[in-house]
């Protein structure tokens, strides 16, 4: 039986290590603190120098589309922060619950096969974060939720070409986790407090092979250093559960950051005949407890944080936007500074 699974853990290991890298190579990790103190970190990895990423403030009662041909629509139940991308996506994000959601690559990901007989609506991957943070105020009511499947998951392409083909991740201020995948057109849910980590490929159940592998070496000994997804797996497995855990939410913070900053892709990293290692542009911290979203630009020296318990999340109030885009040196308490803005629509493909 050793045998067997040191053959199974050695060929995932090969296949992690021979598949093709991914363009966006993103990462993310929650820390459990003690008294509550709960703390979700990620990294935007991408291969592109701009994303047009600016941070958006929801609020209650706004009524969404998901901009598909078959629309799916509802009314926002919590107000959110959320950073976009491209002017057409929610990447990432958390509402006043505490609920946070991110969106990472997923080379693998296959959806549901439109066909005659389907007749659900449909909803982008680029509005499937803010559809959650809208709707569910812990893990659980997310995963009994998205469990019934009640609309089509549908793929975009993204403004560079690339395939839009993503997993989900959802935590709640307890540190309940939930991770989502659709493998073959089937939906995979990962749901429990132990799914603290992901990246991107392989699929998350052969991640977690590789890392019950890594921790029977344990960090102390050696931990893989490059930037491929089960490498970065490894290591915040190891960093996020070996670092400090503390009530003290500045300490916390740090701690997700610093640990956020070991699995990041410095700029400007290029390896021949691997073209699409990509560059860490934006890291988000979440602190679940006290609701405070930051978020750190890596072309600046600074980090940004809006406090969601001071946001006016009043039904009327409007959604307003934090104009990052051609603003990389805006820096500290932002909470007050949101301003008005028009809606944009959600990326979708024609279906």
């Amino acid at each position: 039986m050793k045998r067997t699974l040191r053959i199974g853990v050695a060929t995932i290991l090969s296949t992690a290590i021979l598949a093709p890298f991914a363009a966006e190579a993103c990462s993310r990790a929650v820390y459990f603190g003690e008294e509550g103190q709960t703390v979700t970190g990620r990294t935007m990895d991408w291969f592109v120098s701009d994303m047009d990423t600016n941070l958006w403030l929801y609020p209650r009662g706004l009524e969404r589309n998901s901009n598909t041909a078959k629309p799916v629509t509802w009314t926002s139940k919590y107000g959110s922060v959320v950073t976009t991308i491209y002017e057409g996506a929610a990447a990432d994000g958390m509402n006043e619950r505490g609920v946070v959601a991110n969106l990472l690559y997923l080379a693998e990901a296959e959806y549901p096969p439109a066909n005659a007989d389907d007749t659900r609506p449909t909803l982008s991957i680029a509005a499937w974060v803010q559809y959650v943070l809208d709707n569910y105020a812990t893990t659980a009511e997310a995963v009994e939720g998205l469990r019934k499947e009640e609309f089509r998951m549908v793929p975009i392409v993204a403004p560079t070409g690339e395939p839009g083909t993503v997993h989900l991740s959802i935590s709640d201020a307890s540190g309940d986790s939930a991770i989502f995948e659709f493998i073959d057109g089937k939906l995979v849910v990962h749901h429990g407090r132990e799914y603290q980590i992901m990246t991107n490929s392989p699929t998350y159940d052969q991640q977690l092979a590789l890392a019950a592998y890594w921790e029977n070496i344990g960090g102390s000994v050696m931990l893989p250093g490059t930037n491929r997804a089960a490498d970065r797996f490894a290591r915040m497995t190891y960093y996020v559960n070996e670092a400090t855990q503390t009530a003290d939410p500045r300490r916390a913070v740090a701690t997700v950051f610093s640990v956020m900053r070991n699995v990041s892709v410095p700029l400007g990293i290029k390896i021949p005949g691997q073209p699409n290692i990509a560059d860490t542009l934006w890291l988000t911290v979440s602190d679940q407890k006290n609701k405070v979203y930051y978020y750190q630009d890596t072309n600046s020296p600074s980090i940004l944080w809006a406090k969601l318990g001071e946001l006016d999340f009043n039904e009327g109030s409007g959604p307003r936007k934090l104009q990052l885009d051609g603003n990389p040196d805006i820096a500290g308490d932002q909470t007050a500074n949101f301003k008005s803005a028009e809606l944009f629509h959600f990326m979708a493909p024609e279906d």
